[in-house]
């Protein structure tokens, strides 16, 4: 098993840290650069920036809030939301950015992640899932979660797999925000069903989650953003539990 990676995620809208609750209701978190710059100094293995509407407004990633951040940490740095050409991407990286996050744009033209794989490498490539329940199947939504598509989910993963991408991103709209646990078998199903890491996102609460969403929803890294933001918990807290249970982690 790789060793577990311990990612904050850093919602942005009008160029503060936000979070909400399944997406809605969002309530500031504090300033981007200093939050990515203290999880740094906490031992993050990575830190994901998300413009969260940047989709749904139809403009580009805010490159200022990226050479900031960027500037501020010596850790990979993925950026997403609103990226919907070769030249955004191009543009993210240059702006400091390691890895990107595709979600609408990918779903809107799934051939986009072959032709920015090919353009960047498969480890650049992040495809970001946003997923909903409905019965026994999950459904991929665009556009900030707001616009249900007809791609069911596992699908939806194995398909970027198989075109490019080189890591899952895998959101449960249902749990985001919720502190309630992540959604274990959305995960599971998932990490079963391709090759390439899946990284565990929406609704951690405790500690016992986090390694609850490792161990049984086999998840290669986990996404926290509440219990960090709000001060619940601190990323050295995490791992040492986690070593303690017997995970390894970065």
């Amino acid at each position: 098993m790789l060793r577990i990676r311990i990612i904050p995620c850093l919602d942005i809208k009008d160029g503060q840290v936000v979070k909400g609750v399944k997406f809605m209701n969002l309530k500031s978190a504090g300033d981007p650069a200093e939050l990515a710059r203290y999880y740094d100094t906490q031992g993050a293995d990575e830190i994901i920036l998300l413009d969260v509407t940047a989709s749904v407004e139809s403009r580009r990633v805010m490159i200022d809030i990226i050479e900031k951040v960027s500037s501020e940490v010596f850790v990979p740095l993925c950026v997403g939301g609103g990226i919907s050409s070769l030249e955004d991407i191009r543009a993210i990286l240059r702006a400091g950015a390691d890895k990107v996050s595709l979600c609408t744009t990918a779903l809107e033209k799934p051939s986009f992640i072959r032709e920015a794989a090919a353009a960047f490498g498969s480890q650049c490539i992040v495809l970001s899932i946003d997923a909903r329940r409905e019965g026994s199947i999950w459904w991929a939504y665009r556009r900030g979660g707001r616009e249900k598509t007809g791609w069911e989910a596992i699908t939806w993963a194995k398909w970027g797999e198989e075109h490019g991408a080189g890591e899952i991103l895998l959101n449960s709209i249902d749990m985001d925000g919720t502190q309630s646990g992540y959604d274990l078998e959305l995960t599971r199903r998932v990490a079963e069903n391709v090759s390439i890491p899946v990284i565990a996102s929406g609704g951690a609460g405790s500690l016992s989650q986090i390694y609850e969403v490792i161990v049984k929803g086999k998840a290669d890294a986990v996404l926290v953003a509440s219990l960090l933001h709000f001060n619940h918990v601190t990323i050295k807290k995490i791992k040492k539990y986690l070593t303690h249970k017997g995970v390894k982690v970065r």
